[in-house]
């Protein structure tokens, strides 16, 4: 079932999010991870905010996430997808693969690690093998992926003709996922200048994009409905001005 999502995503959107004027451009595979802490009486997620200094999304409160990396199909995890994750991590794909839609659930992680310095797996006695980069962090801690601890709650493309165009699919992690921290990866000088941990209906207050607010009301209500890998879900994108949520 497709919805005209116009009273939702459109009227939302901000004058610079509804700035079509730049060139067009193919969206690239990216990831986003929203980490989410259920032991307390209201759930809650953890965001990172911007430096004011970055050219996308300045000051901005968003999830760690980027695009797709080379080394991201490369690493080994201690657990391999849900098969209904991984089927809708191949819907509407031009070249769908179970290699592609392991290595977008992975550059979740990866750039969870990044910007947050978390690493969400498994500690075990033997190391993973790393393909290198922050992957040989995970090697060192002896943190193994666990790519059965991911959910899949939406995905989404950036409009066309927008600076930037991504295709991005936002998975939930437990908070009970981190097995390592790395120090000194968030502050003053970093890509996040520092992290928060918000109850999800508080997080819509924060200066959040659009695409994020929406994203988190799916993740409400996929908490509500008991977090299963067989709900169905949203993909989210615009087709000759049309906004449109399919879903997966």
């Amino acid at each position: 079932m497709t919805i005209d999502l116009g009273r939702l995503w459109a009227e939302r959107m901000t004058v610079a999010e509804r700035d079509q004027s730049f060139p067009d451009s193919e969206p690239r595979d990216a990831a986003t991870l929203m980490l989410i802490d259920r032991a307390g009486p209201k759930p809650k997620v953890l965001l990172g905010r911007r430096h004011q200094s970055h050219k996308f999304m300045p000051g901005k409160f968003v999830f760690p996430g980027g695009r797709i990396e080379p080394l991201d199909r490369l690493m080994s995890a201690v657990s391999e997808l849900h098969p209904d994750m991984e089927k809708k991590l191949m819907e509407r794909v031009a070249n769908p693969s179970a290699e592609l839609a392991r290595a977008i659930a992975l550059a979740a992680v990866r750039e969870m690690a990044e910007e947050t310095g978390l690493l969400l797996g498994v500690k075990r006695d033997v190391s993973p093998a790393s393909p290198g980069e922050i992957w040989t962090e995970f090697a060192k801690a002896r943190v193994h992926p666990d790519l059965g601890q991911i959910h899949l709650i939406a995905r989404a493309v950036t409009p066309p003709r927008r600076p930037r165009r991504f295709d991005t699919r936002f998975f939930t992690a437990d908070a009970t996922s981190i097995a390592h921290k790395i120090e000194g990866v968030v502050g003053p000088d970093s890509e996040l200048v520092e992290l928060t941990w918000v109850p999800i209906e508080e997080a819509t207050h924060l200066d959040i994009s659009t695409i994020t607010g929406v994203v988190l009301e799916e993740l409400a209500a996929r908490v509500a409905a008991g977090m299963g890998h067989h709900l169905p879900v949203p993909y989210y994108f615009m087709i000759a001005q049309q906004f449109f949520r399919e879903l997966l």
